[in-house]
This record gives structure tokens, sequence and C-alpha cells, in this order.
């Protein structure tokens, strides 16, 4: 991992996503720094080189282009749960292609099957967190499957080709990427093991 370069792509996303207004106003969420740069950097922390500069070039172009990939992320994401509103801004958001749409479908699908697994072996750790289905989506809650499609859809197609080759690489090497990004959370906590993080719940 290129720390150097992840930092970076740290110090992008949380302008983008402290700059976001929802309703004209602020989240709490938005002040914690801390918290963001833990779950950020535990779900990134693991991809490979290529992966993360194609990312970093994403948020460069966009920031380039006067674009928030954060706002863009929750814009995309309102078509599961506020569907009207969607509506209404659907035509901001930039086209995504058919093998790009296809790509990030069986990544989100590889995701949730990770994600269901999980939550056999360490209930309470993640008992704690987002539905997993899109079915189950609210105007209060926003589900593990809408939250990561919607980010997806953020990615430029060539991120999109190479996490999609990462996904299924790990796929094929018996790896749960989703364990991983909560091994790596919980390590910042000072966890050793996901076991040892879910006793202590």
């Amino acid at each position: 991992m290129d720390k150097k370069l992840l930092d970076m792509i740290l110090e992008l996303e949380w302008e983008m996503f402290s700059s976001v207004r929802n309703f004209g106003q602020s989240a709490s969420c938005q002040a914690d720094n801390k918290t963001f740069r833990v779950m950020r950097f535990s779900q990134k922390c693991e991809w490979p080189e290529e992966l993360l500069a194609s990312y970093y070039e994403d948020l460069l172009a966009a920031r380039s282009e006067g674009r928030n990939l954060m706002s863009e992320k929750y814009a995309w994401m309102m078509e599961s749960n506020f569907s009207e509103e969607y509506k209404s801004i659907a035509h901001l958001l930039p086209v995504i292609n058919r093998e790009t749409s296809k790509r990030i479908e069986e990544i989100v699908a590889q995701n949730v099957e990770w994600k269901l697994a999980l939550c056999g072996e360490y209930p309470k750790l993640t008992g704690r967190g987002r539905p997993i289905h899109s079915s189950e989506d609210s105007r209060y809650e926003t589900s593990f499957e809408t939250y990561l499609r919607g980010e997806l859809k953020t990615y430029s197609p060539r991120t999109i080709v190479l996490l999609h080759e990462f996904t299924m690489r790990q796929q094929a090497e018996d790896i749960n990427g989703v364990e991983r990004s909560l091994f790596n959370q919980m390590r910042q906590y000072g966890y050793a093991t996901l076991k040892q993080a879910e006793d202590n719940l």
C-alpha cells in the first residue's frame, strides 16, 4: 500500500465530504474527521496501488470540474429511498455506460454475499451497521447495498474495471473483502482480531 497516496485520497475525500450540504445544512458526522478517516482507510488500504492511483485521478478530475463525488454518491443513493426527489436531480448526474453498470452490479453482489457471510460469524459487530439489502431501504435508513452502489457510480470506468478485477481476484482466492475492511477498522480501535472485538461488545 502506498501510504502517501492513500493519505492524499483521504484528504480529498474529506474535503468533499465535509462540504456536502443536505437541505442546506451539515450533518454532525461532517465534523468527525477521525471516524471518517478510520472508515475510509479501512476500506481502501487493501487496494492495489494501480487502483488507488486511478481513484485519486477520479478525485482530482472531479475537483477540477467543480464536482463533489460525495454529493453525487448521496444523490445516486436517493434513487432507492427518495425516488421522487431523485427524479428531479437525475439529469445532473453523469451517464454510466452499460458495461460499467454491469461491473458495478457484480461488485455489489459479491460484497453483499461477503456481508451476509460476515453477519453469520460476527452478529454483534455487524448488527450495529446498516441493513444489508436495498429492499430494506426506507426514508430513514439506507442499506449497505444501496450505499455501495451509490459510491461505485461515482467512480470512473477505468477505476471500476480495476476494482472489479480486484474484487473477483479476492473472491477467487477465498478472501472476504468486507471482512478485511472490518478487520482493518477494528484494528484501528485496538482489537487484534474480529473475535476479540465481537466478544467485547
